[in-house]
């Protein structure tokens, strides 16, 4: 019987699990196992897993379940080193050059395991299946906001943290505004016809920010794009790939422009293809914002985990895109998981 592991997330501050009560219950009906671990952050409560009929196990026990188990969760396993003899479903962040997927690739292989990749889980048109770009955005265009309201008041912005909702994240970033008594800032969005930019440009809309929208049309000459700079907020919404153009290049730090606020959605800073290499590294809830230049100001957002600000919202709105693909996990040599499975093959260490 195939058997579905969903482990509790072990990164700080993250609190999305990628498949609800209503979706166990789902699977449990199509003949798939499910086993939930206890987790203590979870923003789904556990009874509702027990109610639906899964099996549960302790929290973080995925490394002792079952051999055949099909270990499900969404962000990075602790970076122990140990062999990775499971087959996994998660966002590995291992496909695109970044330094640190290297070391996860190099697990996979030594312990004989598989990544099914949530980024790479494509139709037959090469979609993706579920992301969770739409609250991407729409988290990560409010700290870029408030990044750039606590420039306005002389400092930088301070942590951030999770909101029950969207409403509470409006009515707390609205005040923020309003303090100010100043007029709202400009900001252009790229990628703006996606589901990261749509939220993205969804959120400024409702803070009553002009939000110029870019996509591919717009980038197409490869630059360079001195707009950019005309704007207050920059928010990047296109994820890093060979041919991405370089927005916002390292000579703008010092360039005349209005520019002061990045919001770098995408977060690919350690990918050989980043499009705004003016920062190296991503920033956290702790510190949202990481200052790159001083005359002129600028700050880059850049958290690589948006959406569990949101996690309710966020969580549901995944699970029931990918809740079809679960139900054909039976079959993992062909579909989504077979493709997945062949974009592993290929970026494994020989």
């Amino acid at each position: 019987m195939t058997h579905l592991w969903v482990r509790a997330e072990q990164r700080p501050n993250e609190e999305r699990v990628g498949l609800t009560p209503d979706g166990a219950k789902a699977l449990l009906s199509g003949g798939i196992r499910v086993t939930v671990e206890e987790s203590s952050v979870r923003a789904l409560p556990l009874q509702g897993y027990i109610d639906a009929g899964c099996d549960i196990a302790p929290e973080n026990s995925w490394p002792q379940a079952p051999a055949e188990a099909i270990i499900f969760g969404l962000k990075e396993l602790p970076e122990d080193g140990t062999p990775l003899p499971h087959r996994h479903i998660m966002f590995g962040h291992a496909f695109k050059g970044q330094h640190s997927g290297k070391a996860l690739l190099e697990r996979f292989k030594a312990g004989g395991g598989t990544l099914y990749d949530l980024e790479y889980l494509v139709d037959e048109s090469a979609r993706r299946v579920a992301a969770f770009g739409y609250w991407a955005g729409y988290a990560g265009a409010a700290v870029t906001l408030k990044s750039w309201t606590a420039q306005q008041r002389g400092g930088i912005c301070g942590p951030v943290g999770v909101y029950g909702g969207k409403d509470a994240l409006l009515t707390d970033l609205g005040a923020e505004l309003d303090a100010l008594n100043k007029d709202r800032p400009s900001a252009i969005v790229i990628g703006a016809l996606g589901r990261v930019g749509t939220g993205a440009a969804d959120l400024c809309e409702a803070m009553g920010v002009k939000v110029t929208k870019w996509d591919i049309d717009e980038t197409a000459s490869g630059g360079p794009f001195p707009e950019i700079l005309a704007h207050d907020l920059f928010l990047n919404c296109i994820f890093a790939r060979p041919g991405t153009p370089v927005f916002v290049p390292r000579e703008a730090l010092a360039a005349d422009r209005k520019l002061t606020a990045i919001g770098d959605v995408a977060c690919d800073p350690d990918s050989d293809y980043n499009p705004v290499p003016v920062y190296d590294r991503a920033t956290s809830w702790e510190q949202p914002a990481l200052r790159v230049a001083e005359h002129p100001v600028l700050d880059v957002m850049a958290i690589d985990n948006l959406p569990s600000m949101l996690p309710v919202e966020s969580s549901e709105d995944y699970a029931a895109q990918l809740l079809p693909s679960l139900l054909t996990l039976t079959d993992l040599k062909s579909g989504v998981w077979g493709r997945a499975e062949a974009t592993f093959n290929e970026h494994l260490p020989g």
